[in-house]
């Protein structure tokens, strides 16, 4: 097997000197003088309405899409408020399921807009002035070669400036209507509740309903946990005000078929000396088993709660699995060795609050920094919504971006009662951790799997592993001895292992490490790319099937920093025969960004479009022949619409992994020019320009020879005369170094 080699050289950055050009209609696009007057009545109905509604400090307005709009898109000018653009009055944005003017169902995007009334006054004149210039020149119906014509100059129109004109024209034809929407079901038990962002602190706000509220109830400014009686009042009052809402007392999803072993088969374990500590976060740990050395326990939960056998089950079977999996699973041994263990007890085995344990997650994660890795089997029987985030993965999300952790997340699982297809439950909605599904012995999803996606389109599960079924089961050690059980609870401790390994042992940031588990389950051959139930496919059992690759392959890890629009290099030499590339290729990135609940299915800050493949020369310009045929961001115009960019090259997905197909008759690649590959990463942003400046990133290619020839030694020969620094990661080099590091040094 060849080693993984790691690049090392700088990258070029850019930054973005394409404007988005004149401001057109799309083609074959119109917009009518009676469109226009119809948005106007709407808003003006809505001034009418938020004159007798003075509580919120402004008002609240949903502008409902004709389709899924991309940013470019959105509202350019109307609903923006002096000096500033639309989109930074924006407050929500879900997704709702409509039939468009061919009476089909489509996908529609849902904005939720918090304005000042002059902001509405001045949009409700835009309006009335272009609806005066559609039908005083345009007869009623403006079309995209009437805004061609006004780009060239033919534009003589004293009511109304050229530029806002022709932005409330292209505004007008991507909005469907202005409306107020409202939380229509009735909330009748406690839950943690979203409310969106207004003038008025929250605190004051709901005190003008008669809603007391501390901050020991508020996760954030806007997410709070209210009781029935509070949460009726506020929707008497102010149903608008309720942007998502969630149950907080959740039920744990554990597997009830747990069969215990009756045997007396007793394990031994030496004490632990320098190995790597992972975090675990779940229900509590029993100390009397074999393996109790390895582990520091803390019990989070009120000490008024009396702590039972039956609470400390799958908090010990979990970290069993940790520290000493193998032992008791040969078929499952991946040569990781064992792991000591902080093990947090936040729930006991029946219901626990939401809001109780996202209080103490962050506690928890800042008072052990040491902690790179953290492993969650806890989860919620409800199903996720699909037009918003759970506010416990949102958190995790938040934790992760903020304290360089990764968190490995259980799928959840079916219950006996549940029938059909059943969704995901919190926090197996957060994006930036690593959410692991289960398999049975032959590979295939396990009969209580929970499938995704998570907001309507993001991939979830990333992954899948082996956690048993009614045939086979995994085998754990709990309080009472050995048991075996199955779930995704016990698939995902096993990849929390692989990533401890990779990040503790072998070196690698947690964005390589987790693009590097991710494409070794994708292989050659993604499994699931369709029912949600896999992520990306199975994870090899033996980590050097991770850490190595094939003879006939080149596998090699780039790390990088984004600090403007593009980050690239055109300096990738691949080997050649006969001027050609006998190669397949793929690639895999993972980056953890920022997100904001309250975007709605807008949810991830920043998007990294990944471009890789060979370097040809057009006009007199280099670029990428991607080999996904990735076109966005191309010069030229490049007519990708926002709906099929997130299908086709996972727009705003942080996991992006392109393939080549593997085919028996394929013919090498041609070599342009000097023969060079490149990789791109195009930065764009959501609502605030450069958020995403200073954010990590972990690439993962793969070159696979057609004719199982191995170059690994002429491909790293060829990096250094191109200037790149190539590490071989030695696996049993990196043990020394990482035993080294962590031996205690006594000075006498």
């Amino acid at each position: 097997m060849n080693d993984i080699l790691q690049l090392r050289g700088q990258f070029q950055k850019r930054k973005n000197v394409n404007g988005f050009g004149p401001t057109n209609l799309p083609k074959g696009s119109k917009v009518t003088a009676e469109h226009v007057g119809n948005m106007k009545q709407q808003l003006k109905q809505l001034e009418n309405y938020w004159k007798n509604e003075m509580t919120i400090g402004g008002v609240l307005i949903s502008v409902h899409y004709k389709c899924i709009v991309a940013k470019s898109n959105r509202l350019q000018i109307l609903l923006g408020e002096k000096s500033s653009h639309p989109n930074m009055s924006i407050r929500g944005a879900k997704f709702v399921d409509e039939n468009n003017a061919k009476n089909e169902k489509v996908k529609k995007h849902v904005f939720t807009y918090f304005i000042s009334f002059e902001a509405l006054r001045k949009s409700i004149q835009y309006l009335e002035k272009c609806e005066l210039v559609l039908n005083k020149y345009y007869n009623g119906e403006i079309t995209d070669k009437d805004t061609q014509l006004i780009n060239s100059g033919k534009y003589n129109v004293n009511i109304m400036a050229k530029s806002s004109f022709l932005r409330v024209v292209v505004d007008s034809n991507y909005v469907e209507s202005f409306r107020l929407d409202r939380v229509d079901e009735t909330i009748k038990d406690r839950s943690i509740v979203t409310i969106y962002k207004t003038g008025v602190n929250t605190v004051e706000l709901l005190s003008k309903f008669g809603i007391d509220m501390i901050h020991a109830k508020m996760i954030d400014e806007t997410t709070l946990r209210l009781d029935g009686r509070e949460i009726q009042i506020l929707q008497n009052n102010a149903p608008y005000l309720i942007a998502m809402h969630v149950r907080d007392l959740a039920e744990i999803v554990i597997d009830e078929d747990i069969v215990k072993d009756e045997s007396e088969s007793l394990i031994s374990i030496p004490e632990p000396t320098n190995e790597p500590t992972v975090g675990v976060i779940d229900t509590q740990f029993d100390k009397r088993v074999y393996f109790h050395n390895w582990v520091v326990s803390h019990n989070m939960v009120d000490p008024n709660i009396t702590i039972t056998t039956e609470d400390r089950f799958h908090g010990t079977a979990v970290t069993s699995i940790i520290v000493d999996g193998p032992a008791f699973n040969p078929k499952l041994d991946d040569g990781c060795g064992r792991f000591r263990v902080k093990h947090f007890g936040v729930a006991t085995a029946g219901g626990f609050s939401s809001f109780t344990i996202l209080k103490m997650i962050r506690d928890i994660i800042a008072s052990n920094r040491d902690i790179k890795v953290w492993n969650l089997s806890l989860g919620s029987a409800m199903e996720i919504d699909p037009n918003f985030i759970s506010p416990e993965a949102a958190e995790l999300d938040k934790i992760q971006c903020e304290y360089d952790v990764i968190f490995v997340v259980a799928g959840t699982n079916k219950t006996r009662k549940m029938t059909g297809t059943v969704k995901i439950g919190a926090p197996a909605d957060s994006l930036n951790s690593l959410i692991v599904n289960a398999v049975d012995f032959n590979g295939k999803p396990a009969s209580y799997t929970r499938v995704g996606p998570v907001l309507s389109f993001f991939y979830k599960p990333d992954i899948c592993y082996y956690g048993g079924d009614k045939q086979e089961k995994i085998t754990v050690c709990e309080p009472l001895g050995m048991a075996t059980v199955c779930g995704t609870s016990f698939a995902a401790p096993w990849i929390t292992r692989k990533m401890a390994y990779l990040i503790h042992i072998v070196g690698l940031s947690r964005e390589v490490a987790k693009a590097l588990i991710i494409d070794s389950a994708a292989g050659w051959n993604r499994q699931d790319n369709k029912y949600f139930a896999m992520g990306y496919g199975v994870v090899p059992k033996r980590i050097e099937d991770i850490t190595h690759s094939k003879d006939d392959e080149i596998r090699f890890i780039m790390n990088g920093t984004i600090d403007e629009y593009e980050t690239y290099t055109y300096n990738i030499p691949v080997p050649q025969d006969m001027k050609a590339h006998p190669f397949f290729a793929k690639a895999t990135l993972a980056y953890f960004p920022k997100s904001d609940r309250n975007q709605g299915v807008d949810y991830t800050s920043t998007e990294m479009d990944l471009h890789f493949g060979r370097i040809i020369e057009k006009d007199g310009k280099a670029m990428i022949k991607a080999i996904d045929y990735n076109k966005q961001a191309d010069e030229g115009i490049q007519n990708i619409y926002e709906e099929d960019a997130r299908k086709l090259y996972r727009k705003w997905d942080n996991i992006k992994h392109i393939s080549e197909a593997i085919k028996e008759n394929a013919r090498p690649r041609k070599a342009y020019s000097a023969g060079m590959w490149g990789l791109s990463i195009k930065t764009k942003e959501r609502l605030v320009p450069k958020a995403g400046r200073g954010l990590q990133f972990g690439v993962v290619v793969t070159l696979k020879e057609m004719n199982g020839i191995n170059r690994i030694d002429e491909f790293i020969k060829l990096c250094m005369v191109r200037g790149w620094l190539v590490n071989r990661i030695d696996i049993e080099n990196q043990i020394d170094v990482y035993s080294k590091a962590e031996e205690e040094i006594e000075f006498e």
